[in-house]
């Protein structure tokens, strides 16, 4: 948008630089911020059923407001933004806006009502989608001399399997943040995953704009990381778990939905399984998976013996190995 502005063309300069530079910035940005800005953020009150959750009572949370509001306004001013850019970030926002209040509030919001606004946010992002795209899939690993194959599916079964999809996201990575620097890390991982998978899309898709925003994403988030690695100092809490989860599910509708499976492995099941046991459970009275503890990482560190440090290098691990086992396939069918 910037460039539009001082009537500079960004076609004539290498565009990946150009991101790596405006990564640099928002990095130093959100450290600046967070550094200032963190005794003004609401103190957790610690989680009373989660594993070692007295260590995080006192600490504040909600730091998601920050390095998500740089991350969207350097993308909106420095990428080469259209409608739909803006719309999604604009949704990514409104996401991080809902966790923000939770985070603030003395009481807890009720589940229903925060699930009922994450499916209001997932039909603004599947009706932003299907406007700007049409119902299509891209199959990154299903290719022909043009590139990636593209499927157009039924317009209802494109939203229902989208917003199944944007809930989905926004929930399995909210789960997932309950260990100093996991879902962050992960969500590094994750991204960087996409961020190399847009190589093997083109030219069947404009990849450009994608992958400036994780190019941003992926920095800010490590200047957030610089504070919460083990022991933190500093949380996302759900202004920055549920934002984040948002992104990954606009990233994998942009590039293969399908990847969003073994790209987001580790929070599927590590928050994924929760979400399933707790469902099953209260709607229908089955209990399942009565020795399994979720989130599993409260099973990792309870029942395994495992220290957070331990708990959040070996998902790391996992879902390093997973996403390596996808490039390794995308390779061979190329």
């Amino acid at each position: 948008m910037l460039f539009k502005l001082l009537g500079i063309n960004p076609r004539n300069y290498n565009y990946f630089p150009v991101y790596l530079a405006i990564g640099s910035v928002g990095f130093i940005l959100t450290a600046l911020l967070l550094r200032l800005l963190k005794g003004y953020l609401p103190a957790d009150g610690g989680r009373a059923f989660a594993v070692n959750g007295e260590k995080s009572k006192g600490k504040p949370r909600g730091a998601g407001i920050i390095f998500i509001l740089v991350f969207a306004v350097l993308s909106a001013l420095f990428l080469r933004v259209k409608a739909e850019d803006l719309l999604y970030l604009a949704a990514i926002v409104l996401g991080m806006l809902s966790g923000f209040l939770d985070d603030a509030s003395e009481k807890p919001w009720n589940e229903y009502k925060k699930g009922l606004l994450d499916f209001v946010i997932a039909i603004g992002v599947t009706a932003t989608y299907i406007w700007s795209n049409g119902p299509v899939i891209n199959l990154m690993l299903i290719r022909d001399e043009n590139g990636p194959t593209q499927v157009e599916i039924p317009v209802w079964a494109f939203a229902v399997l989208s917003v199944i999809l944007v809930w989905v996201a926004i929930n399995v990575v909210n789960c997932t943040d309950g260990v100093d620097a996991l879902s962050g890390s992960l969500c590094v991982i994750t991204t960087g995953s996409f961020l190399f998978s847009l190589q093997f899309l083109r030219p069947a898709i404009t990849t450009e704009r994608p992958i400036g925003l994780c190019v941003i994403l992926i920095s800010c988030l490590l200047a957030y990381l610089w504070y919460n690695c083990p022991p933190s100092v500093l949380m996302m809490g759900d202004a920055g778990s549920r934002a984040l989860g948002l992104f990954l599910a606009i990233l994998a509708l942009r590039t293969d939905p399908f990847l969003f499976i073994p790209f987001c492995l580790i929070f599927l099941l590590d928050g994924g399984l929760g979400l399933i046991k707790v469902s099953l459970k209260r709607f229908l009275k089955i209990s399942i998976m009565k020795n399994i503890r979720t989130p599993l990482h409260d099973h990792a560190r309870k029942k395994a013996g495992w220290s957070d440090t331990q708990t959040v290098y070996r998902f790391i691990l996992l879902q390093v190995i997973v996403s390596g086992f996808v490039f390794m396939i995308a390779y061979w069918v190329r």
